[in-house]
């Protein structure tokens, strides 16, 4: 016997109904549901809470579950309560209700797992101050790193190690201690740092009196048979270590260095291995989180089991989240055998957001039925649209936009509500110029970089005061139910 089709019923306002239906109508078929629609009295869906569209619902005999719009505030219970079926939150944007159908997707299960150990240097650190140190450890430790590898200055002997060390310890941090110097390095070891960077033919005699790991390189970065001699001296002398075949920059030998990588597993298929990915990230003239997943993935596929990083340059300032993160994707793509795409958004920076449009004919159906008189702003087809009740304006130049709107004679913008349009609009500008989605009083999203938006204030309460009072008066002269809450966002489902 087929098993029957869920049926679910969906709650809008009037001006999303039209695209709510087209949508429905192309997933419903494709995802295996039956719909209905449920247009309640009220123009913006968003404006909508649960109390109230609880009082107005009416669902039909059969209906499996209920969904809202998912911006809709208050409770969900009481809606349940007089739906009696379930009834959830669906996407703030009725757009992307088909991503919202496939988060029950399964190829998901089991993410955030990794098999990479970060390192994160702390360079010239020497020169900080023991808070500065400490802070910074802090926050690099937040941010994902396992080991601060504390990089000493070369050509001088840092007296002030062990302590700082100890310090780093004692707050549970691990430690690593990045210096060819003999003293340094026995002090740091004396005070708790775990793993040495690094040790060649120089140097490899002392290691077997520090008593703990070691990372050992090659005499110089392309003679990979002096790193194979030192993995046999550090051998026969019952010493830890991890080999780095050293990553070049691009141009003095990347390409030949990753040939070498793959080599050294080659002759040590069982050795652990690490890489010093800072070397490409600090040295390249691009913004480092996709330099950071593309090494992390070659690492994942060559069984190179830790990374070293550092945050120096401005542009690869926040490279530990950014190993953090690519690290739980490369480990799922690699693990799962699946193409690590539509899994992480938080490393997505620049092009974060999936540009959405409305398009004219959704716009204008808005521009008529606003009642009050704040302004809904979009980003969409290469241009900030600005409308309001009888009024939709659009044009690339903000400032030209605010002439027409001058022009169009509204003489009601005063200067807090004229701040709060420019805010907006120059977050539109940015949307436009780098493809990402706007959308009003809300936060364009940078990936794992994104911040909270930032309250509007004064001018916003003042601006709802305004509508609560023209909305008032409209509601005398037109026996339809007012908008419960006359604030301005986006209408949802």
């Amino acid at each position: 016997m087929t098993a029957s089709r869920e049926r679910i019923h969906f709650v809008t306002g009037r001006l999303a109904e039209p695209s709510l239906r087209r949508v429905l109508a192309d997933l419903g078929p494709r995802v295996g549901f039956d719909y209905s629609v449920d247009v309640l009295n009220i123009t913006v869906a968003a404006l909508m809470t649960t109390p109230w569209i609880a009082r107005r619902l009416a669902v039909p005999p059969g209906t499996d579950r209920v969904v809202l719009p998912g911006s809709v505030s208050g409770p969900l219970d009481v809606v349940a309560a007089a739906a009696g079926v379930p009834v959830e939150r669906g996407p703030a944007d009725l757009r992307r209700l088909d991503e919202w159908f496939g988060q029950a997707r399964t190829d998901r299960d089991g993410y955030g797992a990794h098999a990479i150990e970060i390192l994160a240097e702390i360079n010239h650190a020497p020169r900080l101050s023991r808070a500065d140190l400490l802070a910074t450890a802090r926050r690099l430790a937040a941010d994902g790193a396992d080991l601060i590898d504390v990089g000493c200055d070369p050509g001088s002997t840092w007296a002030g190690v062990g302590d700082a060390v100890r310090m780093l310890v004692a707050e549970g941090l691990r430690v690593s201690i990045d210096s060819f110097d003999p003293a340094e390095v026995g002090a740091a070891v004396a005070a708790g740092a775990e793993l040495v960077l690094s040790v060649n033919s120089a140097n490899a005699a002392a290691a077997a009196d520090w008593g703990c790991e070691v990372v050992a390189i090659p005499d110089v970065p392309d003679d990979l048979g002096s790193l194979l001699d030192t993995a046999d001296f550090l051998e026969r002398r019952g010493v830890r270590f991890r080999l780095d075949p050293v990553l070049e920059p691009i141009g003095f030998g990347f390409a030949a260095s990753l040939g070498r990588a793959l080599e050294l597993r080659r002759r040590r298929p069982e050795a652990a291995l690490m890489l010093g990915i800072g070397n490409l990230t600090e040295l390249t003239d691009v913004d480092s989180a996709g330099i950071n997943v593309l090494l992390l993935g070659f690492c994942a596929e060559v069984g190179i089991g830790s990374v070293l990083t550092t945050e120096v340059i401005h542009w690869a300032r926040s490279s530990v989240r950014e190993c953090d993160l690519g690290r739980r994707l490369v480990h799922h793509a690699v693990a799962r055998r699946t193409l690590p795409k539509h899994v992480e958004p938080g490393l997505v920076v620049l092009r974060s957001g999936r540009p959405q449009a409305h398009g004219d004919e959704v716009l204008e159906r808005l521009a008529a039925d606003i009642r009050d008189p704040n302004f809904r702003i979009f980003a969409e087809r290469d241009a900030i649209h600005l409308v309001g009740a009888g009024l939709h304006l659009a044009d690339r130049d903000p400032f030209a936009l605010f002439e027409r709107l001058t022009a169009a004679g509204r003489t009601d913008v005063d200067p807090s509500h004229a701040f709060y349009l420019g805010y907006e609009m120059a977050k539109a500008v940015t949307a436009l110029t780098l493809g990402k989605d706007y959308r009003q009083d809300q936060a364009l999203e940078w990936g794992h970089l994104t911040r909270a938006e930032i309250g509007h204030g004064p001018s916003r309460a003042a601006a709802r005061a305004a509508a609560a009072a023209v909305t008032a008066a409209a509601a005398i002269a037109d026996p339809r139910p007012a908008d419960p809450t006359p604030s301005p966002p986006v209408e949802a489902t």
